[in-house]
C-alpha cells in the first residue's frame, strides 16, 4: 500500500504481511463475485425486474411481497438486502440513512494490452479530496474519487459528464490517475453521495420484525472508508446461514424468530463501531484545511500504527456446512 500527497510525494508506504502477517489483500470485481455466487444457486432462483412495492401479512401469519408487475410472492421468511433504499428496512420502520458531506465517483479502468501498474494499493490525499486506485486484473483497474459537498446534489448517469468532471477535479494532479480515468470504459464509472446510519440502541428498531430481517447496506449502510461495507454485507449473510440452520434444524431449541434476534445481537456489537469509525475516518481525510491537512500528511500519518488500523478487518467464523 502507497500513500501520496496530491503534489506527487509518497508520504507513506508499507506491505501488508509485514504489519501483520493475518493481512492480505485480494481485490475482486464485484461482477465476477455475484456471478460466482449466482452460479451456485439452482437454476431459476433468481428473478429480475421484480421490483418490491409493498409488504404485507397474510392471515396464516407469512409474509406476502407485492411487485410492481402485480405479482405476489408468500414467503415464510424474509431476507431484505436491498440496498440502502430498502423499501424492507423502510417498512420495518427504519429512517433514510444520512448524507456524510462527501460524494464518490467510482470506475473500472480498461487496458486492452495491459496496465502498467505495479499489484499496490494506493491513495492520494489531498485538501478536501482524495483518490485511490488498485488493480484487480492485468487488464483493469478500480478507482475513485471522493470530494466534499454541502448535499447529495442531483443525480448525474451521463459517463461522459462524469469523467469530465473527474477529469476538473484532479486537473493537477499526478498523471497516473488521470491516465486511469481516461481509460475508464463509460459504462463502469458512477457517482453516489455517501450515507450511513448509526444505529443507536433503543433508539433503532430491530434488525428483525417477526420472520422479516434486513441485512447489509439495508440495515447498516456504512461509509467505505475502512472498506468494511460489502465485506460486512458478506459476514452478516454467513451469521444469518448458521442462525437460520440452527433454527430449522432443531425447531424446539430455537425458534426462527430467536433466531433473527440472535442474529442481531451478534452483528450489532461489530456493525455500531465499524460504522462509527468510518464516518470519523472519512471526516479526517476529507480536511480542507491546508494546515491541518499538512499536519495530517507528514505527522499523524507517519505515527499511526498500522497493525491496529488494520485490526478490524478480521472476522472469525465457523465454515458453513453443506445441508445439501
Amino acid at each position: 500500500m502507497m500513500v501520496k500527497s496530491d503534489d506527487g510525494r509518497e508520504l507513506r508506504s508499507f506491505r501488508f504481511k509485514d504489519e501483520d502477517k493475518s493481512q492480505e489483500v485480494r481485490p475482486v470485481e464485484r461482477r465476477v463475485l455475484l456471478e460466482t455466487f449466482a452460479s451456485h444457486l439452482p437454476p431459476e432462483t433468481i428473478r429480475f425486474s421484480s421490483k418490491l412495492t409493498g409488504i404485507k401479512k397474510s392471515s396464516d401469519g407469512e409474509t406476502v411481497l407485492e411487485l410492481a408487475d402485480g405479482t405476489q410472492v408468500s414467503a415464510k421468511i424474509v431476507i431484505g438486502c436491498d440496498g440502502i433504499r430498502s423499501p424492507v428496512a423502510k417498512w420495518m420502520g427504519f429512517s433514510d440513512p444520512n448524507f456524510v458531506g462527501h460524494c464518490a465517483i467510482r470506475g473500472l479502468a480498461y487496458y486492452p494490452d495491459g496496465h502498467p501498474l505495479e499489484p499496490n494499493v494506493t491513495y492520494v490525499y489531498g485538501k478536501g479530496l482524495r483518490a485511490g486506485y488498485v488493480p484487480v486484473s492485468s487488464t483493469k483497474v478500480y478507482w475513485f474519487l471522493c470530494f466534499n459537498s454541502p448535499s447529495p446534489g442531483p443525480r448525474i448517469t451521463n459517463p461522459s459528464i462524469l469523467k469530465e468532471q473527474s477529469r476538473q477535479i484532479i486537473w493537477n494532479w499526478p498523471l497516473d490517475i488521470q491516465d486511469i480515468i481516461y481509460h475508464t470504459a463509460d459504462d463502469t464509472i458512477i457517482q453516489t453521495p455517501l450515507m450511513d446510519r448509526w444505529l443507536w440502541p433503543a433508539l433503532s428498531p430491530s434488525a428483525s420484525s417477526g420472520s422479516v430481517v434486513v441485512v447489509g447496506d439495508a440495515w447498516h449502510p456504512m461509509t467505505p472508508n475502512l472498506g468494511q461495507g460489502a465485506c460486512c454485507a458478506l459476514e452478516d449473510s454467513i451469521v444469518l446461514a448458521q442462525k437460520l440452520a440452527s433454527a430449522v434444524n432443531n425447531p424446539r431449541a430455537m425458534s426462527l424468530e430467536d433466531a433473527l434476534k440472535s442474529y442481531e445481537r451478534e452483528r450489532w456489537s461489530r456493525i455500531f463501531p465499524l460504522t462509527i469509525r468510518a464516518n470519523l475516518v472519512g471526516a479526517v481525510l476529507q480536511l480542507e484545511n491546508p494546515i491541518v491537512c499538512s499536519v495530517r500528511d507528514n505527522v499523524l500519518l507517519k505515527l499511526v500504527r498500522l497493525r491496529s488500523m488494520l485490526e478490524h478487518t478480521n472476522f472469525e467464523f465457523e465454515p458453513l456446512q453443506n445441508s445439501g
